[in-house]
């Protein structure tokens, strides 16, 4: 028989193990297979995400994940697919700052704004880069051919992020070299691996294959102080330049998600970004992780659009 300290134990453990499987318990998900959207072309930044957290979050949240890639109007033809698809759980968008920059600059028929914003996962951090047969050894050679009015850098699509950050760099630096945009970072990759562009913009995670091949170069990044994993690659902005980016990266789904798809989206990312083997893959990728819930990553939204307009309208980009 067991002593009354015995049973206080046992029921002690019991109520424990009961607790912690409770606290370990994912939102049941109604979907068995779910879309994830990006507009980005194979082997670019948000495709590589997508694949990559996928294989950790499909057996936290009890899902198959399918990537597709809807290519074409900087995310123009994405947001018109996701804005026409059921609000269910189905199927989401992979978002960074593009699919704002692309409702403001191109008016399509479809914005962020007929979306619902779900999560925020990442922020990721921007790269510039060349060639490792390049003649170009530093940043600074980099610019003194633009100087000279020549030059051609690489950019993902018109109203990405990276199409931003080199405009940006061009006019601190007061220099006019041709800016050329692609349908994605891998297009505009390869184009900087052959000798076509003279230096790239993109992120650790889609140029990882090439940088430990050893065939880029990385010049220096746009953060804002330079990086724990990497800090030999020197900031845009200590080399005289002063632009600092930063781009995020969430979910945003058809309007009206279901109010458990949301709690499960945000139980689900929350462990998959505990996950100590997904952890040591993201951080290798040089990504921070920047999780908001629903509610905080609406107003992040929000807040950014509003700022980024404010922007356009101030410097005559827009009116």
């Amino acid at each position: 028989m067991f002593s009354n300290v015995h049973k206080s134990l046992v029921a002690t453990a019991v109520a424990f193990a009961l607790g912690s499987t409770a606290a370990l318990a994912q939102t049941a998900y109604p979907q068995k297979v779910v879309t994830l959207v990006t507009h980005s072309s194979p082997g670019s930044g948000s495709d590589v995400f997508l694949r990559s957290i996928t294989k950790y979050l499909a057996p936290i949240m009890g899902v198959d994940f399918v990537v597709e890639n809807i290519t074409g109007g900087g995310g123009a033809k994405a947001m018109a697919a996701l804005a026409k698809a059921p609000a269910d759980g189905s199927i989401f968008y992979a978002t960074t700052p593009t699919y704002i920059f692309t409702s403001l600059l191109s008016a399509p028929e479809f914005t962020y704004k007929d979306l619902d914003p779900l999560v925020n996962v990442f922020i990721d951090e921007e790269i510039l880069f060349t060639r490792s047969e390049s003649p170009y050894q530093t940043l600074e050679d980099v610019m003194a051919v633009a100087r000279n009015g020549e030059g051609k850098w690489g950019a993902s699509t018109p109203g990405s992020l990276e199409r931003q950050a080199m405009e940006r760099l061009k006019t601190a630096a007061g220099v006019s070299p041709a800016i050329v945009t692609h349908d994605g970072g891998g297009e505009m990759t390869i184009n900087v691996l052959n000798g076509t562009l003279d230096m790239g913009v993109g992120e650790f995670a889609e140029l990882r294959p090439q940088i430990d091949g050893g065939t880029v170069r990385v010049l220096a990044v746009f953060s804002e102080t330079r990086l724990a994993g990497a800090p030999d690659i020197p900031t845009v902005k200590e080399l005289g330049y002063d632009v600092v980016v930063q781009k995020f990266r969430g979910l945003a789904g058809p309007k009206g998600q279901p109010a458990e798809v949301i709690a499960a989206w945000e139980e689900g990312i929350q462990k998959v970004l505990a996950d100590p083997a997904y952890k040591a893959v993201y951080e290798a990728e040089m990504l921070s992780a920047a999780y908001r819930n629903n509610a905080d990553t609406v107003a992040f939204t929000q807040k950014f659009a509003a700022d980024t307009e404010e922007f356009f309208r101030a410097t005559g980009v827009i009116e």
